[in-house]
């Protein structure tokens, strides 16, 4: 790791509160003249391949060049270039968030990290050092060869970096935690240009801020994850009929309230074919290489399926697996919420009223697009308890940003909605559909007494607050770590994409 700064002009503190004209057209002109064979333009074949690497068409905007960088002193140089030119930016990674803008940028300068791949284990295979332009298949791939894994997203196209910056949930959420609470240090280049490090001993409050903070800070070109032995685990999707839906849902609050089990994971969610039509799905993680039915999975396994792919697996191909879910070159859109409780009960009604406005809200959405435009419609469900809370604790005791209080709200039962179809003339649509559906579900949530302002970033889409769902303590706290790190607040006024702190 490097920790050290580069060596920057003095800058004109007036000339970088007034933008100049033609910032991007000064911006690109001074990387291509210094870094040729790293900067592209519209028309270049590198320019056309780099501007298609989306999750999502919603997200393919039309920068006035693409910057590759291969290393932080690069990342620092087009930082520093923005800053003297006024130029906007945006940062992709793996471009999994599906919001226009977060992650690319019209007419300003896009840095991809694709050539930001740095993997390299540690000698005693306890951490492994990764790039942010690499995905998870990629990282577990690497990693089954040690018989280890790290607490990273679950399915194998999504990216490192924003995974990580957001929070994180992963397979190992009930042994570890958030993915966040198991970086152990981040290679940084802040507005400045200087590159450092953050770690438990090391910039501490920037550390801290990074677990669920996103890019308000700087641009992370490295991170030092944990890694935890695996060999093979039990895993794989269980599916059910829609007749059997209503005790799909029961299973869902029943895990919620009463697992104990630190070795299990689920994502369990309600695909509806049309307005009438719904099966339950659960992804289930069990890390044993041994254990083919955990007793916490058996209120899942009680209902007969008409589909299951459980057996044991490597992460690494149980994350393709899982990925396959993406489909290539059409919209999508999350949303998200979350309700809490502390019994079986109240998580029920938080898993019911969640689907149940979403189902019924799915005829205006049919009368406004095709059902046969679609390609996915579901809505899952993420429960954050004990476990998952001690597991933060025990992997990072500095905490994180994110403001998660299990020990006195309950066990928060994360929702989110998805969307994905093929016709881009129904994007508007479906965003107001989204809007209006995420205000009626959290609507009842709040009548019901269950509503909590959490909503993970991950699965957000760009009209949520994120924020503010981690309390106003620490919402100042990453406000004022911002601004020590970035005085002039270039991240904010340059770097537009995403959920900014401050504005």
């Amino acid at each position: 790791m490097v920790a050290g700064a580069v060596a920057s002009p003095a800058l004109d503190t007036r000339a970088e509160l007034e933008p100049r004209t033609f910032g991007a057209t000064l911006g690109c002109g001074a990387l291509n003249l210094v870094h040729p064979s790293k900067t592209f333009y519209p028309g270049d074949s590198t320019y056309e391949y780099e501007n298609a690497q989306f999750w999502s068409n919603t997200q393919i905007l039309s920068p006035q060049c693409i910057f590759r960088p291969t290393s932080a002193t690069e990342v620092a140089a087009a930082i520093l270039t923005s800053r003297l030119t006024q130029a906007k930016f945006a940062v992709r990674g793996g471009a999994h968030m599906a919001i226009p803008g977060a992650n690319s940028i019209d007419d300003g300068i896009l840095l991809v990290s694709s050539n930001l791949t740095t993997l390299q284990i540690s000698d005693d295979r306890k951490s492994v050092v990764v790039g942010p332009g690499h995905n998870w298949g990629q990282v577990y791939k690497y990693l089954e060869q040690y018989n280890v894994a790290v607490a990273g997203g679950r399915l194998a196209p999504v990216g490192v970096p924003g995974l990580l910056l957001g929070g994180g949930v992963s397979f190992y959420g009930n042994q570890a935690g958030w993915s966040a609470d198991n970086v152990l240090e981040y290679e940084v280049v802040l507005a400045s240009g200087q590159i450092v490090t953050a770690s438990a001993t090391s910039n501490t409050d920037l550390f801290w801020a990074l677990k669920g903070g996103s890019s308000n800070f700087g641009i992370v070109t490295s991170f030092k994850l944990r890694t935890f032995p695996s060999k093979k685990v039990f895993a794989g999707a269980y599916t059910v009929a829609g007749e059997y839906v209503e005790d799909f849902l029961a299973a869902v609050a029943n895990f919620s309230a009463f697992n104990t089990d630190p070795k299990s994971h689920i994502v369990p969610m309600v695909v509806p074919s049309d307005a009438t039509n719904s099966v339950g799905s659960a992804v289930l993680f069990y890390d044993s290489e041994t254990d083919s039915n955990p007793e916490c999975f058996a209120p899942f396994f009680a209902i007969p399926s008409i589909a299951s792919t459980m057996g044991f697996k490597t992460v690494s191909d149980f994350a393709i697996e899982v990925g396959g879910l993406v489909v290539e070159d059409i919209n999508d859109m999350f949303f998200t919420g979350s309700a809490v409780g502390k019994d079986y009960d109240t998580l029920y009604q938080g898993v019911k009223i969640s689907h149940d406005v979403f189902i019924a809200a799915l005829p205006e959405l049919f009368a406004a697009v095709p059902v046969e435009d679609f390609v996915l419609l579901s809505v899952n469900w993420q429960p954050i308890g004990k476990l998952w809370s001690d597991g933060s604790k025990a992997m990072n005791p500095t905490g994180n940003a994110l403001g998660i209080d299990v020990a006195s709200k309950g066990t928060y039962l994360a929702w989110a909605g998805a969307v994905e179809w093929k016709s881009s003339k129904y994007d508007a649509a479906v965003n107001a559909w989204v809007q209006k559906t995420t205000a009626a579900i959290n609507a009842a949530a709040k009548v019901a007494g269950i509503y909590e302002a959490f909503n993970y970033m991950g699965d957000a889409s760009g009209f949520q607050k994120i924020y503010e769902g981690y309390g106003a303590t620490n919402q100042k706290k990453l406000l004022d770590i911002s601004r020590k790190y970035d005085p002039l607040r270039a991240l904010q006024r340059l770097l537009p994409g995403g959920y900014k702190i401050g504005i």
